[in-house]
């Protein structure tokens, strides 16, 4: 696939913005928020150095799927042998039954403040979230990826024109923001606001689901060396929504004082306290960008991440070719449907738990990943006789992905003492 003047601007967006809205769940929502109460705008720069590591991350995935016709996982596999595959399987799906589960019910707590119909906030997260839940699979199931990628660019919107809205009409002052992007202070690296920062720069772009890049590029045709330079477009541009949306979402939160929660419930409280700064229709239009936020999020996992467990499944099976499957094919395929369905009935049954106690175990399952692929990456994409010498790792992206291999461990131990 060449770039050329009739390829549409959403057609070479797609995939990259797909996997940046996968990646933006509650949490990340809250985090950025909270951190921005806590220490103000002088942590912007930690949300542009965040998304630029998650971009490199991704890159290296779609430089290995290009340069081989094989998915990340497949690779590591064929390089490495079966034993990968038999210990991401089980991590795979504690994980993706924890994230499944956070935002079932962020959906529900977003959807509660927003339409509050129940008397018991507690059986309102249940009876949305499970609502959500099953819309999910009905979208992912009956409307093919077409309709998927519409869906999910309708949210993207909603909660990217908000959020920019809403920060444009609490905005601090251009100087504050320039200092925050510029330097990092002494307010940034010690203590609390340090263990913040951290769990702020980790959250950017999401985890896991950095791997749905690659069965999403399948979905859109990319599959050879020629779509390097797209893929990067498609990334890059992603990547820099990414980092607007944390920048305006710290900055929201460094004009308010926000009550010490997590997750779905910061973010209510949130918009309730930006009903005195910009009114009624304010605090909406908010709760409805990040009903956004939270439902692409959900969309997202609920249609990439069978794909993963296809993958998976095939391999353990022995039926993978050394070329990789057609992920078209996945959809239609019982594993796809059953681990699908397996997303929505098994992660319904624990609806009434905690959500900040499903919040940090997800977060800590998520963040023992990016150190692995970091490692993952610096091994496949540093041979050339694997890749190939225009798609080998070079100087810059070797010391990139051995400083996040470093950081993420350290955000992993940080996430596991908390």
């Amino acid at each position: 696939m060449k770039l050329t003047g009739r390829l549409q601007l959403f057609a070479i967006l797609g995939p990259g913005l797909l996997v940046a809205a996968t990646g933006i769940g509650a949490g990340d929502l809250a985090t950025a928020a909270f951190t921005g109460s806590r220490v103000g705008t002088a942590v912007l720069w930690a949300v542009v150095l965040g998304a630029f590591l998650k971009f490199v991350l991704n890159e290296g995935l779609a430089r290995w799927q290009l340069a081989t016709g094989q998915t990340l996982l497949e690779g590591a596999v064929s390089r490495f042998g079966f034993a990968v595959a038999a210990v991401f399987g089980p991590y795979f799906v504690i994980w993706s039954f924890l994230v499944a589960l956070a935002l079932m019910s962020a959906c529900g707590v977003t959807m509660h403040a927003m339409v509050p119909v129940f008397s018991d906030p507690a059986d309102a997260k249940v009876a949305f979230g499970l609502l959500h839940g099953a819309a999910g699979v009905v979208l992912v199931l009956f409307g093919g990826f077409r309709l998927f990628e519409k869906v999910m660019r309708l949210c993207i919107g909603v909660m990217f024109v908000t959020v920019v809205v809403t920060t444009v009409l609490i905005w601090p002052g251009t100087m504050e923001v320039l200092r925050g992007l510029s330097i990092p202070t002494p307010a940034t690296l010690h203590g609390e606001s340090l263990e913040w920062t951290i769990a702020l720069m980790g959250g950017v772009g999401g985890t896991v689901t950095v791997l749905c890049y690659g069965y999403w590029i399948r979905e859109k045709g990319r599959r050879d060396a020629g779509d390097l330079r797209i893929c990067r477009i498609d990334l890059g541009v992603a990547y820099a929504m990414t980092a607007i949306f944390g920048l305006c979402m710290v900055i929201i939160g460094s004009t308010l004082t926000l009550p010490d929660k997590r997750g779905a419930g910061l973010i209510v409280a949130l918009a309730a306290q930006l009903e005195g700064p910009l009114g009624p229709l304010g605090k909406w239009a908010f709760l409805l960008g990040a009903w956004g936020a939270v439902f692409s999020s959900l969309l997202g996992v609920w249609q990439a991440v069978p794909y993963l467990f296809t993958d998976l499944w095939m391999l353990l099976r022995r039926r993978k070719d050394s070329g990789g499957a057609n992920s078209g094919n996945y959809t239609r395929s019982r594993p796809y449907r059953a681990y699908l369905f397996g997303l929505f009935i098994v992660p319904a049954l624990g609806l009434g738990m905690s959500f900040s106690m499903i919040q940090k175990a997800y977060a800590i399952t998520g963040a023992l990943f990016i150190p692995l692929l970091a490692i993952a990456l610096l091994a496949l994409n540093g041979r050339s006789d694997w890749v190939g010498d225009r798609f080998r790792n070079r100087r810059p992206t070797t010391i990139v992905l051995v400083l996040a291999t470093v950081f993420f461990a350290a955000l992993l131990i940080r996430a596991i003492l908390t």
